[in-house]
């Protein structure tokens, strides 16, 4: 952007999803508001209105009345935080972009450690939970197994305890737009796309109103999909898991064969038969199961569907 005298100013553009919060917003942007005023660049605040059911569009209305700097972005239903992500990162201008939630755990008074780090050369600068105020131990629990296991099936490396908080350069954004996957975990798309990165450590507050949209369903399936999504070390455990099955079946096939040919023992045991047969068949189960979960994945792929509708679109002015 050119200014009155001529000069080229920076753009910044962040990109906040929300769904049913409308209790949290105004004040949410009250306290981004005061940071962005507070940086030497021309800013907006891209708002995305994820199918709330509440008053989030309207507020994102209001709020664009009152600051010029504000827009909004409402879709047409519920497709989900990713699809939202997504949806606003297609439609951010600016030479870098910084993606929120509106919750106000992550604080916004971070974005200015991260445009330094930006400026002084990395494309995605994200921010790195060093603690979890306001969650249960079970839950910070699970989130860190979720990241170490990641770390460890996956081949594009996902940072530790780090969530969708972040700064993107343009040329990261515009990788993130070509990537169009319909099975979108924006935690591993942010970092497939390589670029020099770099991590910006603080602490998460608690959520400033309202309760989370994440309860263990939802977590547990975002898990599977990270996983699906960007390894395939399920399917070879399923094949090693069968491969040892066998293995096993088979040597314990020729030692009953030789016991009752040798010592004339006769084959007994209905429940071993049971348990035999109860076990090899939870084995191809959960097979079957790996296997159906990357071939749903294909299933809906090969629909090519949109990944969003929108059906509202006001830009920040």
């Amino acid at each position: 952007m050119r200014t009155t005298e001529g000069e080229f100013m920076l753009q910044l553009t962040v990109v906040v999803p929300a769904y049913n919060e409308a209790s949290g917003l105004s004040h949410f942007h009250q306290r981004l508001g005061a940071v962005l005023d507070g940086l030497d660049m021309h800013c907006r605040v891209l708002y995305v209105d994820d199918g709330s059911r509440d008053d989030t569009w309207q507020i994102i209305e209001q709020l664009g009345d009152a600051d010029p700097r504000a827009g909004g972005l409402r879709l047409s239903r519920n497709f989900g935080k990713e699809a939202a992500l997504t949806a606003g990162l297609d439609h951010a201008d600016g030479d870098a972009v910084v993606v929120i939630d509106a919750d106000l755990q992550d604080p916004p008074e971070l974005i200015p450690q991260l445009i330094e780090q930006w400026q002084a050369g990395y494309d995605v600068v994200y921010a790195t939970r060093e603690g979890r105020d306001g969650e249960t131990r079970f839950k910070r629990f699970t989130s860190a197994a979720f990241y170490r296991v990641m770390e460890q099936l996956s081949d594009t490396p996902v940072p530790r305890d780090t969530g969708d908080f972040r700064l993107l350069s343009r040329r990261a954004v515009e990788a993130l737009r070509g990537l169009r996957e319909r099975q979108r975990f924006m935690k591993g798309l942010f970092a497939w796309v390589g670029y020099p990165q770099a991590a910006v450590r603080y602490r998460r507050d608690p959520r400033h109103t309202g309760t989370s949209k994440w309860n263990y369903w939802r977590l547990w399936n975002l898990a599977v999909e990270g996983i699906t999504s960007f390894s395939t070390a399920p399917l070879r455990l399923a094949t090693y898991l069968g491969l040892g099955t066998s293995v096993l079946a088979f040597a314990y096939g020729v030692w009953v064969f030789f016991k009752a040919l040798i010592f004339g023992d006769p084959v007994r045991g209905y429940p071993t038969l049971m348990v035999v047969i109860l076990f090899l068949g939870g084995v191809q189960l959960l097979a079957l199961g790996v296997i159906g979960e990357y071939l749903g994945r294909m299933y809906a792929e090969s629909k090519q569907r949109p990944l969003y509708l929108v059906q509202s679109h006001r830009p920040p002015r």
